[in-house]
């Protein structure tokens, strides 16, 4: 690994160069940023893979929804569809991307689009469905949109303050770029994270932001999908699970405490699956034993709820430690107030 790093190197000083002068040309005004009246809440994070984002966009949704007339935008990543796209109940997976699809369908009295020109997107959303706040999925670098407020995710076993620039390790931009969040979560925590450990991370990042959270991973009580049941039964049954998401490894974990037996089918993140694919899926579910089950992510099961029929799925929700979601609930509420 030290030899890797030692090659990519040069490749890392280069990707620090370009991705340095390009924000210097926003913070100094030579790249222009769009801003709206309209608050727009920024979720993203400063390196590539799984923090979080999906969860943490629908807290916010369910904290907001019930009294702001809310949007999400999202670029709609993997989709085949092109340009500015409005969400509606015939939409597929393939259309619009799995997590906006997953937005979408999970909540009731929002409006969902998709769009790789932020800009445009939001314009779009502004002057056709007038919302009240907009959440901004996976764009802490698209600097053309100035967003009213940023929440920054970082991994607890993978926080950005400890790892290096693309090529090198995963981080999209330096690590000062934390410094343009008004909040940094930290994300998938242990429930039993110590107040010493929370302490420790929050000393490293005092000198990026002084708004830091803790927050973990909370399986739901039951499966849903095509048999629903409670979780804690999932040990009844054999399971054939399946996914595509960038880290499973916290759902394997937290099958085994269940004591759950199950064959593990591991794809790509936002992985779409051929015919042949979902066939091997079929062949393999036929061959194990009576009282079993296919389980997958709630990501996975939009793309792959209309080509397995006999499929359910697990979901999950972010939870704040020490009882902080309602310090963070208000940071939200009165920024919504001041900005509306």
């Amino acid at each position: 690994m030290k030899v890797l790093r030692f090659i990519l190197f040069p490749f890392a000083i280069l990707y620090d160069f370009v991705t340095r002068i390009r924000n210097f040309f926003f913070n100094t005004g030579i790249f222009h940023q769009t801003s709206f009246k309209t608050p727009v809440i920024v979720v993203g994070n400063l390196s590539v893979g799984g923090t979080g984002k999906t969860p943490q966009i629908e807290y916010l949704i369910r904290l907001l929804k019930n009294n702001f007339k809310t949007a999400v935008l999202s670029r709609g990543y993997k989709r085949e569809t092109k340009g500015f796209v409005l969400l509606n109940k015939n939409h597929l997976a393939i259309d619009v991307g799995d997590e906006p699809l997953q937005y979408f369908q999970k909540f009731k009295n929002i409006d969902v689009a998709v769009c790789v020109n932020r800009v445009k997107g939001i314009t779009n959303l502004i002057k056709s469905n007038t919302p009240e706040v907009i959440l901004l999925d996976d764009a802490f670098q698209h600097r053309k949109v100035k967003g009213s407020f940023y929440i920054l995710l970082t991994k607890f076993n993978d926080l950005f303050m400890d790892d290096f620039l693309l090529p090198m390790g995963r981080l999209r931009e330096r690590r000062e770029g934390a410094k343009r969040a008004d909040v940094i979560l930290v994300t998938k925590c242990p429930d039993d994270l110590t107040e010493e450990s929370q302490k420790l991370i929050k000393q490293k990042l005092l000198k990026f932001n002084k708004e830091v959270f803790f927050t973990s991973i909370s399986y739901a009580e039951s499966v849903l999908g095509a048999t629903e049941m409670l979780t804690s039964e999932l040990k009844n049954f054999e399971v054939l699970l399946i996914t595509g998401i960038a880290n499973p490894a916290p759902l394997l974990n937290y099958l085994k405490s269940l004591n759950v037996k199950f064959q593990h089918l591991k794809y790509a993140d936002h992985h779409y699956f051929s015919d042949k694919e979902i066939e091997e899926v079929k062949n393999k579910f036929d061959t194990m034993q009576s009282s079993k089950i296919i389980l997958t992510t709630e990501k996975d099961y939009v793309r792959l709820v209309d080509k397995i029929k006999n499929l359910s799925y697990l979901p999950i929700e972010t939870s704040f430690l020490n009882n902080d979601n309602k310090v963070f609930n208000r940071i939200i509420n009165n920024h919504l107030k001041e900005n509306i």
